[in-house]
């Protein structure tokens, strides 16, 4: 890798199918200690793969899809079976969390007042106050 790589960081593509690993293994409610184990890996190699630092080769890619219960092709984004925007967004930190205490909300009120109170945030960070309504 050349220094100018270096300095661009992760390839978007590396960093597009580590959130995926993250994501489906989140679903699955596997840690990256158990991944790792099954993999014969440690769980910082994991977290390297998930963030995109290191790239994740075809025959380790193969077994992870393997281990997750998904294909490769799902795994790089190429299944049109899947909305893999929606799945990467999973991958995010914290989502899985608040997709669970979302889905805990009984009340409908209590549901929109959330969603209300998400976009509103994100559109004070985006600067983009007009979506907040």
């Amino acid at each position: 890798m050349s220094v100018s790589e270096e300095m661009l960081g992760p390839d978007p593509i590396d960093v597009a199918v580590g959130a995926r690993i993250r994501a489906r293994r989140k679903v699955q409610g596997l840690s990256q200690s158990h991944v790792a184990q099954q993999l014969g890996l440690t769980f910082q190699q994991i977290q390297k793969y998930e963030r995109g630092v290191n790239r994740v080769s075809a025959s380790k890619l193969v077994q992870i899809a393997g281990l997750l219960g998904t294909s490769v092709a799902w795994l790089v984004g190429e299944d049109e079976g899947a909305s893999t925007d929606q799945w990467t967004i999973l991958g995010e930190t914290g989502a899985m969390e608040l997709l669970q205490s979302f889905s805990e909300l009984k009340s409908p009120r209590a549901r929109s007042a959330l969603v209300r109170l998400a976009r509103a945030m994100a559109a004070d960070e985006t600067g983009d106050s007009e979506d907040a309504a």
